[in-house]
């Protein structure tokens, strides 16, 4: 694994684009601090530029370098959720504009898959994480559904042995504000 890791993180590096397992679905995903390269996810995947995107982190060490304040009630959540979830946190930063919602909230999650968090924690950045998609067609659960236009579009592709076994849907998505109120979005 060490030497995909490194494969992979110098793609990042480079401003490339990635796709990779995560504990939800596959992912497409780059650096989330390069404009450049979100530019690339959102042309690869034929989305506007008007849909935010989901990073991810290592752990709560590195989110809290993207977000101003993280409200206690992420905190509680983040500690009793057992399913993917990724929450909306107010005050982004850090992060490439075009990563971030018009609101300045950004979607982070911190995954549970082993390949995912060891490569983050390496690159020591927040990376993009989008379904292996074109916009508007399902996501891929599993390696083989990863259509052959978003295999092509990619700079780098995790081996398939790193798949594990991913939940095969997207995670949660909850908003919480500065005052702890909650929204659920998904």
């Amino acid at each position: 694994m060490r030497k995909d890791i490194a494969e992979c993180i110098a793609v990042l590096e480079n401003g490339g684009l990635i796709l990779y397992p995560t504990d939800t679905v596959w992912g497409i995903g780059c650096d989330a601090t390069s404009e450049e390269a979100v530019a690339k996810v959102f042309a690869l995947k034929r989305r506007a530029e008007s849909k935010s995107l989901v990073t991810l982190v290592a752990d709560m060490d590195m989110l809290g370098r993207y977000v101003r304040v993280i409200p206690s009630m992420a905190i509680d959540l983040l500690e009793v959720n057992d399913a993917p979830m990724t929450i909306i946190y107010p005050g982004a930063m850090g992060l490439a504009r075009n990563v971030v919602a018009e609101d300045g909230t950004i979607g982070i999650r911190v995954p549970d898959h082993e390949f995912c968090r060891r490569m983050i924690f390496k690159f020591n950045r927040a990376i993009v994480s989008t379904s292996a998609n074109i916009s508007g067609e399902p996501a891929p659960h599993n390696f083989k559904e990863i259509s052959p236009e978003i295999m092509a579009g990619v700079d780098w592709v995790a081996p398939k042995y790193l798949e594990g076994t991913p939940a095969g849907k997207p995670s949660q998505i909850i908003k919480v504000g500065l005052d702890n109120e909650v929204t659920v979005i998904r």
